[in-house]
């Protein structure tokens, strides 16, 4: 197998087991107690209906700036505007505690995958380089990466939410290329989304590992081209043995 000098993995799904829900009535009254706290004052039905509106209008804002693109939306900006639609000007700090309840409220479960840490550590100890490039929300994200020991284990991280754009788009792929002074054909993807993270690779001039988890999208990947592999389940050691090998 090719050696790699630059390894960028997904990280829901690939590196961490999540399930979160925000359909549930009883998600909403409690985040609807979080924003009254602060003096804005919601019914859970209300906060819900402004919290999607808000998303929909800043979405459509950065379609219309970007109109061929995947965008990402901050959410940070939604929370913003939940609060000030209520007279609440909310600085950093709070909107910070407010996505991380937010977060906390709608997860049922978190955990990184076996081996998760040690295969991360095991490619930087060779030499490697290792990305995180994930369509997640930083406001999250960020803060999960450090309650699983995760965030030292990077030497840079790509969240969507902070560039705009989300994968497959290529320009999500090509800011570390740009960022970092990358090549392409150094690089490869390991995600378990074959769209999102194998052919949006392959778009960018990248090679891509696709491994499956329970949380990769339902039915077969499809083929996949040369210039990819696959693992058919979830097996950190056994990717790790795989990027490693000959290295």
């Amino acid at each position: 197998m090719k050696q790699y000098r630059v390894c960028l993995f997904d990280l829901y799904g690939t590196l961490v087991s999540i399930h979160t829900d925000e359909t549930k009535a009883s998600f909403w009254k409690q985040i609807a107690a979080c924003f009254a706290e602060h003096g804005a004052a919601y019914d859970a039905a209300a906060l819900r209906s402004a919290y999607l509106r808000l998303c929909a209008a800043e979405t459509d804002c950065l379609q219309r700036a970007n109109p061929e693109a995947l965008v990402e939306i901050d959410l940070l900006r939604v929370f913003r505007s939940l609060y000030a639609e209520k007279g609440v000007g909310a600085g950093e700090a709070l909107l910070a505690d407010t996505a991380w309840r937010f977060r906390l409220a709608s997860t049922t479960h978190l955990r990184a995958y076996a081996g998760a840490g040690e295969l991360l550590d095991a490619l930087r100890a060779a030499g490697r380089t290792v990305l995180l490039l994930s369509n997640a929300q930083s406001c999250f994200t960020r803060p999960e990466l450090e309650l699983l020991d995760l965030t030292r284990r990077f030497d840079r991280i790509y969240l969507s939410s902070e560039w705009g754009f989300r994968k497959p788009d290529p320009r999500f792929f090509q800011a570390p290329l740009k960022e970092l002074g990358l090549k392409p054909e150094d690089c490869l993807v390991i995600g378990n989304d074959p769209v999102c993270d194998v052919r949006g690779a392959l778009a960018a001039g990248m090679d891509g590992a696709y491994l499956r988890s329970a949380l990769s999208p339902r039915g077969a990947p499809g083929a996949l081209p040369e210039a990819c592999f696959s693992l058919p389940r979830m097996d950190l050691r056994a990717l790790g043995r795989r990027l490693l090998e000959n290295g």
